[in-house]
């Protein structure tokens, strides 16, 4: 048995922050290894890499979820008792609540909201001011998904929602104000969530079947009990932030569209160009560098110990962007998406391994919806300029936004109507 290759800082949390996505990958070629270990807020870490220890990350009978995100991540993005650390039939079963909401035409349903939204609003953008991308499409993303998910959102309430849900994404990556401001904002929107629970129990407000409001309200776990209204809200929110986070990926497509013009003029001419253009954008700009399991049981993986009870990390950034899997991983190439085979251990932008039995996240299938139709909003809908700024990436910073969030500027509708365009579905 061989010693694991290890970082010999007593402690590497700083060198985490202060290189970010590129932590894991860069130890990985110093140390010429898919697995080192450091320790890492006063823990020793196993970091793992590679699409082999991906597979091996998602073996559940070697890695648990129990305890193993930091209680940072926990009062921000997930909350406590959500799905994120669960394991066996707990995590099935709550699960499966999740996955009964990403039928086909649930999601299809979601995509032509958000298309409605984007006619909706491209009137309003319309002139010589100046839009800031990120900010108007988290606007979008916090009013159709509460619609999709039965969560009554009065117009003046939108702005305070769209605040709460952005901190949870903004401050899951940050100390400080960020961290602070996001705890603040989990307190106030799990209290929000919580109290719409408990008025469709009490038959106060009737959210239709198939809403994540009426499911979640409705659920029993694996004992036969509903959740309590605060575990009930934070998974209700584990609906809401992701979706509105996608927010993040359109960013990031309309800077590859502005780096690669030649795709706006493709995209228009290939529509079946689109998908593979989204898969490309969730692949060079990965959301968060990597996910965190706890080992099960001491065991052995390519002669190295793995003691039960250790944390492990596995580099999503890393993988993603490895040159054994993909060629020149640096290079914005969509049609690499024509040839993938659609192995779930070596794209992974949302986790890996099986939507239902594994914790890849459930709402991927949403992600590239909403990113198809907004895609499609930025190449077909409208013309715009893209006026002087700062759109510098800083891959220290998690999660990772162009510095200037992205303006455009002197937007001009290209259709108008509906009925013009076949909204989400293409036609």
């Amino acid at each position: 048995m061989s010693a694991i290759p290890k970082d010999p800082h007593l402690d590497s949390s700083f060198a985490l922050l202060k290189e970010g996505y590129r932590y894991i990958p860069e130890r990985c070629r110093r140390y010429q290894s898919d697995v080192f270990q450091a320790r890492l807020l006063m823990q020793n870490t196993i970091c793992l890499s590679g699409e082999e220890g991906a597979r091996l990350f998602y073996n559940e009978s070697l890695f648990m979820r129990e305890k193993a995100a930091p209680r940072m991540l926990k009062k921000t993005l997930f909350g406590f008792g959500a799905i994120q650390g669960l394991d066996g039939d707990a995590h099935r079963i709550r699960k499966q609540m999740f996955m009964s909401l990403m039928t086909p035409d649930n999601v299809q349903a979601l995509a032509d909201r958000y298309a409605e939204q984007w006619q909706r609003d491209i009137p309003t953008w319309t002139g010589n001011h100046e839009v800031v991308l990120l900010y108007a499409v988290q606007f979008q993303l916090c009013r159709i998904v509460c619609e999709w998910s039965g969560i009554p959102l009065p117009e003046q309430d939108v702005a305070k929602r769209r605040s709460q849900l952005t901190a949870l994404i903004d401050g899951a990556g940050g100390i400080g104000l960020r961290h602070l401001n996001a705890r603040k904002a989990r307190k106030e929107a799990e209290a929000w969530i919580a109290n719409l629970v408990m008025q469709v129990r009490q038959g106060a407000l009737s959210p239709a079947p198939q809403t994540a409001l009426y499911v979640f309200s409705h659920h029993r776990d694996s004992e036969g009990n509903q959740l309590d209204p605060k575990t009930a809200a934070v998974e209700i929110l584990n609906v809401l932030r992701p979706t509105v986070a996608v927010a993040r990926f359109i960013v990031f497509a309309a800077w590859a569209l502005n780096k690669h013009p030649e795709w706006q003029q493709r995209l228009r001419d290939e529509p079946d160009m689109l998908q593979p253009f989204v898969q490309e954008v969730r692949r060079v700009f990965s959301f968060f560098p990597f996910t965190v399991a706890r080992v099960r049981k001491d065991f052995e993986w390519k002669g190295y110990p793995f003691a039960k009870g250790t944390r492990v990390l596995l580099d999503l950034y890393g993988i993603n962007h490895d040159a054994r899997i993909w060629k020149d991983p640096e290079k914005f190439d969509p049609e690499r998406f024509l040839r993938w085979d659609e192995n779930p251990f070596n794209f992974v932008p949302q986790g890996g391994g099986d939507h239902h039995q594994n914790h890849r996240c459930p709402g991927e299938w949403i992600t590239i919806e909403l990113l198809k139709v907004a895609v499609k909003a930025l190449t077909q809908w409208i013309r715009y300029d893209v006026p002087p700024q700062d759109l510098s990436i800083d891959t220290t910073r998690i999660p990772a936004l162009p510095e200037s969030r992205f303006v455009i500027s002197h937007v001009r509708p290209v259709m108008r109507e509906p009925a013009q365009i076949g909204l989400a579905r293409g036609e």
